[in-house]
C-alpha cells in the first residue's frame, strides 16, 4: 500500500481466514536521492507509523472428525466452519459434501473453501460444488501435516433458501519406514560398519500389514550462530534414494527465529551411480513432504508450489536458496525416476550427499556486498548490502554493477589525488613550519590508505582496519584546516602551538562522540577564523595600515587559496552525490591541499627558506635568546 503524503494519513487491509503463525507488517520510505549531505545541514522528518490490528474471530467451529459425517445447515447469511485436524505423514485428504439439499431439491448450491489466507500468494482452495455430480468431492493431496485445517461451506442458494449437507473428511495415511540408530543395529553386519547405506528392505510392514510409502530419515539440527543453523542425517553421510518410495527429511524451521535467514540446499550423487537416463528428482515443500514422483513432479502440494531440483548423468549437483523462509516444517523429498525406461530404475538405487544449512546471508554477500544482522522485536533478519552497483540477494546481479576498469579508476583518483598534499608539505618545510608539514603529511597518508581501504570490489587495500583508517582520515583533514588557519594569524611560537595541541585534543574528543558531525568540522573552522580576523584587525589597526601588506600577497595567494577553499566547501555540502563521488571527492582533495599551499603565510622576517633544511648536515647551531641578545655556539 502506497500511503499519501498528507498528514494523518490511513489506509487499512482486509485478510480473511488468515494463516496461523507471524504475520509481519513493515514500511519504509521511498529510495532516498544518491545526494550525500551535510549530517546536521539537512532537514529531519520524523515519520510515525501506527500498525493497529482488529481480529474478528468465529466463535461457533465445528470439528470434523474423520470418517464421520456431521450435518450442517447452511443460509445465506450463515456460512458453516469446520476445521479438521490433519496429523503427520497423511498422504491424501478427501472432503465430501453428502445429502446435499435445497429445499427439498438435490441442488448442491454449496461454495467450499479449505485452508487459509498466506501472502503474497492466497493458496486456498475453493470449490463450487453448483452443477457438479453429488457428492461434491475436494481431494487434497499431501495437505498441512500436524496441523488444524479450516473449512468454510457457504451457500450459493437465494437469502431464505437453506442448504443442507453432510461433511465427511477422509483420511489416507502414509506409514513411514523411520530410518534410525535402532534400525541399523539389527541390520546385516556389512550394514552396521556402514551407515550411510541406509534400510536394505524399506518396502517391509510397518506393524498393520501395509507397506510402508515413504523412508524417513531423522534429521540433527545444529545451531551453529545468529541465524545460522546446520542440518544432517542422523549417523550418515548421504541419503538412500530409491525407485519404490520417497526418502524424506524434515527441517525444523518452526522456531519463530528461523524465517530472518535463507535456506540453502545442496544435492550432490555420485557421477557413476546415476546412469543413463535416470533421474533423481528431489522437492522442498513447506508443511508437508511432496509424495507423488510416480504422478507428477511439479512438486505442489496441497497449498504450496515446492521447489523442483533434479540430478542426472549431465547434472549430478543441484542447488536451492530459499530467502526468508516460513515459520513451518521444511521437508525434502527425493525419489528415483526413469522417465524413458521404468525397468532400469528396479536394481538402481544412489546415495545423494545433502547439505542442509540455513545461513544469514548466501555466500556471505560475495566480494560485492556485507551482511547485515538487524533484531527488531525479538526478531532477527539478514540480508545483504551490496556495493558498486551490485543487486540481488547475495550481490550477484551484475546488471548495473562497476566493472573492475572502473573501480580500479576510482580507487586511483581517490588515493592519488592526496599526492597534491606534497605541494603544502612542501611550502611548510620551506617556510620552516614544520609542525604544518607533519600534519598534512599525516592527512596525506592516511587519506590515501584509507580511501584504497573503502573502496568495494576487487580495487581494496586495507593496511589497518577500516574503523581505525576512517577515524585517522577524519582527524587529519579537520586538524589540516585547524592548523592552516592559526599559521595564517600569526600568533606567537607558544600561544599557536598551545592552540595547536588544544585545538587537536578538542578535535579528537569530538570525533569520537560523532565522527560525521557537522560541527566537529565548522566549530574548529569557526573559531580559528575569529582567532585570526582578529589578529589581522589587531595589527591594522595598530600599523594603520591593512594587513597582509603586500598586495602580491593578496593577489597571487590569499585569493586563489580562498577561492578554491571556498570551491571545495561548496564542492563537500552540495554537489556531491553517490555517483559522482569519485570525481567531486578527488576534486575536493586537490582543491583542500591546494588552497593550503596557497594561504600558508610567509616565514618569519628572520627565518631563511629551507633553514630547518640546511641545518639537518651540520653538527653545531647558533642559538638565540631574544631576552639578552646573546649567541651560543652548541
Amino acid at each position: 500500500m502506497l500511503l499519501s503524503t498528507m498528514l494523518q494519513s490511513n489506509a487499512s487491509v482486509n485478510v480473511s481466514h488468515p494463516a496461523p503463525g507471524d504475520w509481519f507488517v513493515a514500511a519504509h520510505l521511498p529510495p532516498s536521492s544518491q545526494k550525500i549531505q551535510v549530517k546536521g545541514f539537512i532537514p529531519s522528518c520524523a515519520y510515525i507509523f501506527q500498525p493497529d490490528m482488529l481480529v474478528l474471530r468465529v466463535a461457533e467451529v465445528s470439528v470434523l472428525e474423520p470418517d464421520m459425517p456431521l450435518p450442517q445447515t447452511l443460509s445465506l447469511s450463515r456460512p458453516s466452519y469446520l476445521k479438521v485436524f490433519v496429523p503427520e505423514f497423511t498422504r491424501e485428504l478427501l472432503l465430501e459434501l453428502q445429502d446435499c439439499a435445497s429445499n427439498g431439491s438435490q441442488a448442491c448450491l454449496v461454495r467450499l473453501a479449505v485452508g487459509s489466507v498466506t501472502l503474497p500468494y492466497d493458496f486456498r482452495r475453493v470449490l463450487s460444488c453448483a452443477g457438479r455430480p453429488l457428492p461434491c468431492r475436494l481431494l487434497l493431496h499431501s495437505p498441512p501435516w500436524d496441523q488444524w485445517l479450516q473449512v468454510t461451506a457457504e451457500s450459493l442458494a437465494g437469502p431464505h433458501i437453506t442448504v443442507t449437507l453432510n461433511a465427511v473428511a477422509t483420511l489416507t495415511a502414509c506409514r513411514p519406514w523411520t530410518v534410525s540408530t535402532q534400525h541399523l543395529l539389527q541390520g546385516s553386519p556389512n550394514q552396521s560398519r556402514n551407515a550411510s547405506d541406509g534400510p536394505q528392505d524399506p518396502v517391509c510392514s510397518s506393524g498393520a500389514g501395509s507397506p510402508s510409502c515413504l523412508v524417513s530419515y531423522p534429521v540433527l539440527r545444529e545451531d551453529m550462530d545468529v541465524v545460522s543453523v546446520r542440518f544432517r542425517p542422523l549417523d550418515r553421510v548421504s541419503v538412500l534414494v530409491q525407485p519404490h518410495m520417497p526418502s524424506v527429511l524434515r527441517l525444523y524451521l518452526n522456531t519463530g527465529m528461523d524465517s530472518g535467514g535463507s535456506l540453502t540446499v545442496s544435492l550432490r550423487a555420485n557421477k557413476t551411480t546415476v546412469k543413463n537416463s535416470t533421474l533423481v528428482v528431489a522437492c522442498v515443500n513447506a508443511a508437508s513432504a511432496f509424495l507423488g514422483f510416480n504422478a507428477s513432479h511439479n512438486c505442489t502440494t496441497a497449498f504450496f508450489q515446492g521447489h523442483l531440483l533434479t540430478l542426472s548423468t549431465t547434472s549430478w549437483q543441484a542447488n536451492l536458496i530459499v530467502p526468508f523462509p516460513e515459520t513451518e516444517n521444511w521437508y525434502l523429498s527425493l525419489q528415483l525416476v526413469c522417465p524413458e525406461n521404468p525397468e532400469e530404475c528396479e536394481q538402481t538405487v544412489v546415495h545423494v550427499e545433502t547439505t542442509l544449512y540455513l545461513v544469514p546471508c548466501v555466500n556471505d554477500c560475495g566480494p560485492y556486498g556485507q551482511c547485515l544482522v538487524l533484531r527488531r522485536h525479538g526478531y532477527l533478519y539478514a540480508g545483504c548490502s551490496c556495493k558498486a552497483g551490485w543487486r540481488g540477494w547475495s550481490c550477484t546481479d551484475n546488471s548495473t554493477a562497476q566493472t573492475v576498469a572502473q573501480q580500479t579508476v576510482a580507487a586511483l583518483l581517490l588515493t592519488l589525488s592526496n599526492l597534491v598534499f606534497l605541494a603544502p608539505i612542501a611550502v611548510s618545510v620551506q617556510r620552516a613550519f614544520l609542525v604544518e608539514a607533519f600534519v598534512y603529511a599525516y592527512t596525506m597518508f592516511f587519506s590515501t590508505f584509507y580511501h584504497a581501504c573503502d573502496q568495494p570490489g576487487e580495487a581494496v587495500l586495507c593496511i589497518l582496519n577500516y574503523d581505525t583508517l576512517q577515524y585517522c582520515d577524519f582527524l587529519g583533514s579537520e586538524v589540516s584546516i585547524w592548523v592552516t588557519i592559526l599559521c595564517m594569524a600569526r600568533l606567537k611560537a607558544v600561544l599557536k602551538y598551545v592552540l595547536f595541541i588544544l585545538g587537536t585534543l578538542l578535535i579528537a574528543m569530538s570525533l569520537q562522540l560523532d565522527r560525521r558531525g557537522a560541527w566537529n568540522m565548522m566549530g574548529p573552522c569557526l573559531f580559528a577564523l575569529v582567532i585570526m580576523v582578529s589578529m589581522w584587525v589587531y595589527r591594522c589597526g595598530r600599523r594603520r595600515h591593512c594587513y597582509p601588506t603586500s598586495w602580491r600577497r593578496w593577489a597571487f595567494y590569499l585569493l586563489p587559496g580562498i577561492s578554491m577553499a571556498t570551491v571545495a566547501m561548496a564542492i563537500y555540502a552540495f554537489m556531491m552525490t553517490s555517483d559522482n563521488y569519485y570525481y567531486t571527492h578527488s576534486l575536493w582533495h586537490m582543491l583542500v591541499a591546494g588552497s593550503a599551499a596557497f594561504l600558508l603565510p610567509p616565514c618569519e622576517g628572520h627565518t631563511e627558506p629551507w633553514a630547518c633544511v640546511q641545518r639537518l648536515p651540520c653538527h653545531y647551531q647558533i642559538c638565540r635568546n631574544d631576552r639578552e641578545e646573546l649567541y651560543a655556539v652548541t
